[in-house]
């Protein structure tokens, strides 16, 4: 049976790095897994005041979506050694109302992938805990930093070095290892 993953970029740049990296993870991915990608760039930021009585449509839209996925795979660039404001508020509008987090023991992964020698360390690391905290589940190992992202892609947007494609490859199948322990 397949497992459905939501993926969420935290870029929201049209011709995204990072975007591009999810895409390819997906296409690297072992049978079994399907793939959805959910927008966060929509998402009004989260108020608690909005939750009182009918939340915005792009909240319920964007729970739904995360709700019923089995896993959850995010894919970022790092924002002055962090995540991303969408993909932040992604994690609150996600948490709310309380009891009824979306994240609650979902299996994840997250990915970080940035022009830099680091490949986004401490974004990878500021979501993993936000993730912690929240009762996800993120995959500890292996970590997935990949640097230089600006110079792995050909002008169609695919990935031209095999050593990454091979290191993707083994990191998604890892993942539908670890969702196949948890769901």
């Amino acid at each position: 049976m397949s497992k459905h993953v939501a993926v969420l970029v935290g870029s929201l740049r049209d011709g995204s790095f990072n975007r591009k990296l999810a895409c390819e993870m997906a296409r690297l991915a072992p049978d079994g897994l399907e793939f959805s990608f959910v927008r966060t760039g929509e998402l009004p930021l989260y108020n608690p005041d909005l939750d009182e009585g009918t939340p915005p449509e792009a909240w319920t839209a964007f729970r739904r979506a995360v709700g019923r996925a089995d896993a959850v795979m995010f894919v970022t660039p790092e924002y002055n050694r962090s995540v991303p404001a969408n993909l932040k508020n992604a994690l609150d509008v996600g948490s709310r109302p309380i009891g009824n987090s979306v994240w609650d023991g979902k299996p994840s992964a997250v990915v970080s992938g940035s022009m830099g020698a680091i490949g986004g360390f401490g974004a990878n690391h500021h979501l993993r805990q936000s993730l912690v905290a929240l009762n996800a589940a993120p995959m500890q190992q292996p970590e997935a930093y990949i640097g230089a992202i600006h110079t792995l892609f050909d002008e169609q947007g695919t990935l031209k070095n095999a050593d990454t494609k091979a290191f993707l490859a083994s990191f998604m199948a890892a993942f539908a290892t670890w969702i196949g322990k948890l769901t």
